[in-house]
């Protein structure tokens, strides 16, 4: 192998143009991909900006040829030459106009042949790739998304700073405060029997920053949560965290609608317009049957439950007995499209979301065909119609259950699946929206108590603080969240600043006096030294890159991804340790058997 010597790189390979021709130049890199003509050898380069063709023929010092003949993909090179203008031009790379005609080539390292092609466009299995992530990250689709995400976290910096925050790294080993998500936990090799646990989220802290005076706080934060893996989800994760003092909601959300102004101008070139539209959460429910509404279609709910009032079909009257709802979709000119299979298919997708079934009427030009109709009045039939805005082509979709929430979650799934499978989504389009008026609680059926819907310092509505003790199921928060096309992108809330308040939220939450200190008390007894009014809210910064490039997982936008099991393929984590590092943490094992 070579050495550099005196060469240094004076330019990158994606970075050069026709402006720069006729300019003696050195790059480095490794080598794409390299062919022989015949007396004239053309090689791509590639670094970190993109490619190159490098160009030596019979002018080229023998030396120098005699090295290239020997070049092969993946073999790192530095070499100088002259930038000319290229013959056969192309617009397959950002370079195309120009080539690096060679004068000096050294090989600093050869390579092996990888165990698949290092180029985009390949048919590779995901466990290949991943257990050779430093490959696959040579390839451009994959390499880019990283290097953009780099630019999204300067930004981000950039945009905060000028905004009067202050970026303070908070502790990455904490105690363990088991509300929520699992924790993952660290044992103490000092403090035998003690641990501490990796955080989910910077929360308390930020808040106690805020009792201490530094007014607007931000971390790009590493989190963590032992929880099952899902396309947008990974036991570690990147958290764009903030918080603020002396503002209200309306504060946070306008600062953070100009972050995302600033954030898709930059990088995709796109003017998003402000204010955001402002959502209730029972509005987003309601309408759509999620509190992450995708708005880039329609397909919207309906209530038609005043339409079945008095009905003798006694699925519906037996829901309405009980005081629940009928909710429905029409989805308008789709008959044609959506057979008896897929309705069928339909159905079953509401049964996963919780419905018992799903009710449908298919309306074509020669006949209905529906699931209920014949058990209804011309008068009911005539309503439905009418509030729906029926005609020919549409098939009507109807879920009924004692549950208005339940009955609207299963239809939202079930529109969410027809839009998908019939290409009513327009990728294009960027559809923010702020979702508010949370519920303070939600029942637990399998903890047998109400727990926060956000967390415990969430500060409740003003109208329903006299509630949060007598009535939780009417409380609503101080928080919104901010959806970007079916995807919660972030959230926050105003945080509680009295310290009476929250002491009654953690009593409707079930705490008893000694569960919370031995959790909060830390945070409990800085309130009592005076606590400013404040708020935040925190992004999944994986999940905004992976939004604003359209990818449709976080692992693509991660550099080494878990896999499904929470194992990471490349290094082979997590590993058996040895035993002597158990007995130093007093720690043995058990059998599974």
């Amino acid at each position: 192998m070579e050495t550099m010597g005196n060469l240094r790189r004076t330019n990158y390979c994606g970075e050069v143009s026709m402006a720069n021709v006729g300019q003696e130049m050195t790059v480095c890199g490794s080598i794409a991909r390299s062919r022989d003509k015949g007396g004239i050898i053309f090689a791509d380069l590639r670094d970190t900006t993109g490619i190159l063709q490098l160009v030596f023929d019979e002018d080229t010092p023998k030396e120098v040829f005699a090295k290239a003949e020997s070049l092969r993909s993946e073999y790192v090179v530095i070499c100088r030459g002259t930038l000319r203008e290229r013959a056969a031009k192309t617009d397959k790379i950002a370079t195309g106009d120009v080539e690096l005609y060679v004068t000096e080539l050294r090989v600093l390292s050869e390579a092996q042949t990888p165990p698949f092609e290092i180029r985009d466009g390949i048919n590779v299995n995901d466990e290949l790739r991943l257990r050779y992530r430093y490959l696959d990250l040579r390839r451009p689709s994959v390499h880019e998304p990283i290097v953009l995400r780099s630019k999204v976290c300067q930004i981000i910096r950039n945009y905060f700073c000028e905004n009067h925050f202050c970026e303070i790294e908070t502790p990455t080993l904490i105690k363990s405060t088991p509300e929520g998500a699992r924790d993952y936990l660290v044992p103490s090799r000092l403090q035998p029997g003690h641990f501490y646990a990796l955080p989910q989220s910077p929360q308390l802290y930020k808040q106690i920053l805020m009792l201490s005076g530094f007014d607007r706080y931000f971390q790009i934060a590493h989190c963590y949560r032992d929880e099952d893996l899902r396309a947008d989800r990974q036991p570690e994760f990147t958290q764009v965290d903030e918080e603020l003092s002396f503002v209200d909601e309306n504060d946070i959300m306008t600062i953070n609608e100009g972050l995302i102004k600033r954030l898709w101008k930059e990088i995709l070139g796109i003017d998003v317009q402000t204010p955001f539209v402002r959502m209730p959460w029972d509005e987003a429910m309601s309408r759509f049957g999620s509190d992450k509404p995708d708005t880039r279609f329609g397909l919207e709910i309906q209530d038609v439950t005043e339409v079945f009032r008095g009905t003798e079909f006694k699925p519906f009257a037996a829901v309405l007995e009980a005081g629940g709802t009928i909710r429905a979709i029409n989805a308008k000119g789709m008959a044609d499209k959506l057979s008896r299979k897929n309705i069928d298919k339909l159905g079953e997708v509401a049964k996963t979301y919780g419905a018992k079934g799903l009710a449908y009427s298919r309306l074509t030009a020669e006949s209905t065909s529906s699931s209920f109709e014949k058990f209804l009045t011309e008068e009911e039939k005539a309503n439905l119609y009418r509030t729906l805005n029926a005609e020919t082509g549409d098939v009507l979709l109807l879920v009924s259950d004692a549950d208005w929430v339940k009955a609207c979650t299963a239809l939202g799934q079930v529109r969410l699946d027809i839009a998908r499978k019939h290409d009513l989504i327009d990728p294009k389009k960027f559809n923010f929206l702020w979702v508010v008026d949370f519920p303070l609680f939600e029942y637990s059926e399998e903890e047998g108590r109400w727990m926060a819907m956000h967390h415990p310092f969430t500060l409740p509505r003003a109208e329903d603080i006299d509630k949060v003790e007598s009535d939780p199921g009417a409380c609503h928060a101080v928080a919104y969240d901010i959806v970007l096309n079916g995807v919660e992108m972030g959230g926050g809330s105003m945080r509680i600043n009295d310290p009476a308040l929250q002491d009654r939220m953690f009593h409707a939450l079930g705490f008893t006096e000694e569960k919370a200190r031995a959790s909060f008390g830390f945070l409990m007894d800085a309130y009592k030294f005076g606590a400013p009014p404040h708020g935040g809210m925190a992004y999944g910064l994986d999940r905004m890159v992976m939004l604003m490039l359209g990818k449709d997982s976080i692992r693509d936008v991660i550099a080494f991804p878990k896999v499904q099991n929470g194992g990471e393929p490349m290094s082979g984590a997590p590993d058996v340790v040895d035993e002597q590092q158990l007995k130093d943490l007093h720690i043995s094992l058990t059998s599974d058997k």
